[in-house]
């Protein structure tokens, strides 16, 4: 290993792909070290072989997760909206652009959910008459239970890009779990957002403030079908969607 390479303690026995950090020339072939470790290179892949015990590099260069400054120049063009180009954080949930995400807010629109009119959950059949309507500044969720909301961000998603979003940590440590599945190429809406208080009291979130990131990945080339393409029943959603078969 040169003096200045990047090395990581690397388990022999693993398949594994990782991201290159370190700015020193290319090589083929990166054979294993004495102590285990995996040398990084610069924006390649780097795959270990464990039938020849050797560390292939990829030709293909790695541009997975995209930064702020392509998150703004996206926003710019209508990508999300409205948008915040800092992010803002004194006082506030922190909410808008960071390094390598968007931190969307949540609005002021909850659907709180009740078990007092139905004795059921079913995904397919789902009574509205669950929620219980709810409109301001703060929701309180009961303990054990859950709420729904939206983003005050519209969202449009490029056709090579897929976004995940993960909660905000603010919440994540006080019980407050924030689910949202993947948003897929050229899908755009306002998000659905599932707030769970797994607490045994009842939990606050505030409206207008940060709820959750969102990571955007990029893939090597376009897909085949996006979620336009197939007409997505979730497709251009305003406010709070509830589920649909």
């Amino acid at each position: 290993m040169k003096r200045g390479d990047r090395a990581i303690p690397f388990p022999l026995f693993l398949l594994a792909l990782y991201a290159c950090n370190s700015r020193l020339s290319r090589q083929r072939v990166l054979n294993r070290s004495l102590d285990n470790t995996l040398v990084l290179k610069e924006w390649h892949w780097i795959i270990y072989n464990p039938v020849q015990s050797e560390f292939y590099e990829t030709e293909v260069p790695l541009k997975m997760v995209k930064n702020d400054k392509w998150i703004k120049k996206m926003a710019k063009l209508g990508m999300i909206e409205p948008y915040s180009f800092a992010q803002v954080s004194k006082g506030v949930v922190s909410f808008g652009v960071s390094s390598y995400g968007y931190d969307m807010r949540i609005a002021d629109e909850f659907k709180i959910f009740t078990n007092i009119n139905t004795t059921i959950v079913d995904p397919k059949a789902f009574d509205p008459k669950s929620f219980v309507d709810f409109k301001g500044d703060a929701c309180i969720i009961p303990p054990n239970s859950f709420a729904l909301a939206t983003s005050v961000e519209y969202l449009r998603i490029p056709r090579d890009t897929l976004v995940i979003c993960l909660g905000k940590s603010t919440y994540a440590r006080c019980g407050i779990v924030v689910n949202v599945t993947p948003l897929e190429p050229e899908w755009e809406g306002h998000v659905t957002i599932e707030v769970s208080n797994t607490t045994p009291l009842p939990a606050k979130i505030y409206a207008n403030e940060g709820i959750a990131q969102l990571i955007f990945l990029a893939a090597e080339e376009p897909c085949e079908v996006s979620y336009k393409d197939k007409t997505g029943k979730y497709q251009a959603q305003t406010g709070i969607t509830l589920p649909k078969i």
